[in-house]
């Protein structure tokens, strides 16, 4: 088996993940600055835009000048209407997610030192939230909470 990434294989990967009966949604998130890197399902973009002013990032992080965030415009038409009729965008999930994995990291770090979180679920009612933490990428499927 080698080690090479195969960038084909891993697009194929997220297609069948995406496909599987009840997920919704799939984020890669930069583990950096919480950018969107891709989207399947409903919280897919269409039309990504590059703006300094909407920074994924937690305040008080550092970023380099030359890093940019990936947004999405505010008239995007790929939302999904929420807990409450309060209308996500991959951009907000995609906050929410980081801002979770920067808390979770802080919380494990904060139990033992040196030590980190590999996996991340939370599940409500109505669905899951798979959170799969990497040291560059952040994967994220968002799926029917199955029934108990």
């Amino acid at each position: 088996m080698t080690d090479t990434w195969k960038p084909t294989s891993t697009l194929e990967n997220l297609a069948r993940l995406a496909a599987k009966p009840g997920v919704q949604s799939t984020l890669v998130l930069s583990a950096s600055d919480g950018s969107i890197i891709k989207s399947t399902g409903l919280l897919a973009e269409t039309a990504l835009s590059s703006s300094p002013d909407t920074s994924l990032a937690r305040e008080g992080s550092n970023q380099d000048d030359n890093s940019s965030s990936t947004s999405l415009p505010s008239n995007n038409i790929n939302r999904y209407e929420g807990v409450e009729g309060r209308t996500k965008s991959a951009e907000n999930v995609a906050k929410m997610v980081f801002n979770f994995v920067a808390a979770a990291k802080d919380f494990v770090q904060g139990i033992e030192q040196g030590d980190d979180a590999k996996l991340l679920r939370l599940r409500t009612r109505k669905q899951e939230v798979v959170i799969f933490p990497d040291a560059k990428y952040l994967l994220v499927v968002i799926q029917d909470a199955p029934s108990a």
